[in-house]
């Protein structure tokens, strides 16, 4: 659901940075297709501007801009990094930023040929990110949560899109995620949303991190997720080994969470297909991709 009925054209978006940083209104504006709660913009070569959309997504914009000026220098791969904040005006009731552009393709629209490279930079990525949070870490209200708390949302896209060949199997990975022990460690900072839309590749492999609006502290599993999720085949047991310090318990959660977040990748590829709103075509064989590899591929 939109937040408030205003068309984000580039008139707009031009306007408002004449008006708030008109230093930066002179650079080429275009819009970039993707994005459900913010609408972006490619500001000139190396910014963009983002404008919320939809329902919760100021917040969540407020949120990238206190912490990633935190977490962004220590972290090995490029990351967004919020250069102005636009504040709300007559023309846009909403705060909205211009953050620095991460090169690379994202990987909904490309792939990686460089399965140990890409294992590599993503486990030195989560390893500088998953450290302990300070006491004002930002909280998440829709993940996060142990598998055994997820059950209604895995049912809702396991009966939605789950081949029939594969209910058994599917079943018994999530199970076993269900049945695992919780995160007994101290909150770690945990992006919360690694799926092939929010990473960037060039030169067949990981270049960059983007989208980091659900970031919260929690339970690192719900990263770990992504050594299925968005690595090529053959990548997983390499991701752990260079990871190395994820207990059992945080891998059978972790694989748990990859097979819902596949299918909800499946889902949105469905809802695509059937010109859906918010549907996105080219998600569903990302997504079965991914959910073979969460059958084939366990951890040594």
């Amino acid at each position: 659901m939109t937040d408030f009925e205003i068309e984000i054209t580039a008139d707009l978006v031009r306007d408002l940075l004449l008006e708030q940083h008109p230093d930066l209104a002179g650079l080429a504006l275009r819009e970039v297709a993707g994005g459900w709660g913010n609408q972006m913009w490619r500001l000139g070569d190396d910014l963009a501007v983002r404008m919320p959309r939809q329902k919760g997504a100021s917040a969540l914009l407020r949120k990238e801009c206190r912490w990633l000026p935190v977490l962004g220098p220590r972290l090995p791969l490029p990351v967004p990094s919020p250069v102005r904040i636009g504040e709300p005006s007559v023309r846009f009731p909403k705060p909205w930023t211009v953050m620095t552009w991460v090169p690379g393709e994202p990987l909904d629209h490309a792939s990686t040929s460089l399965g140990d490279h890409a294992a590599d930079a993503l486990a030195a990525f989560l390893t500088a990110l998953h450290v302990e949070a300070p006491e004002d870490a930002p909280i998440s209200d829709d993940r996060g949560d142990h598998p055994e708390k997820c059950t209604d949302g895995f049912d809702h896209f396991f009966h939605a899109v789950i081949p029939a060949d594969l209910a058994d199997a599917v079943r018994s990975v999530w199970d076993d995620a269900v049945a695992a022990p919780e995160w007994a460690g101290p909150p770690l900072w945990v992006h919360g949303d690694l799926h092939p839309a929010n990473v960037v590749v060039s030169d067949g492999t990981l270049s960059g991190v983007i989208d980091f609006d659900a970031l919260f502290a929690g339970d690192p599993a719900w990263d770990l997720a992504a050594a299925w999720v968005i690595l090529p085949a053959g990548a997983v047991s390499r991701f752990f080994d260079v990871y190395a310090h994820a207990d059992e318990g945080t891998i059978r959660r972790a694989r748990g969470l990859a097979a819902l977040k596949s299918l909800f990748l499946m889902l949105m590829g469905q809802n695509g297909d059937r010109g859906l709103p918010g549907g996105k075509p080219h998600w569903g064989p990302a997504g079965r991709a991914a959910l073979d590899r969460v059958l084939t591929e366990g951890v040594r």
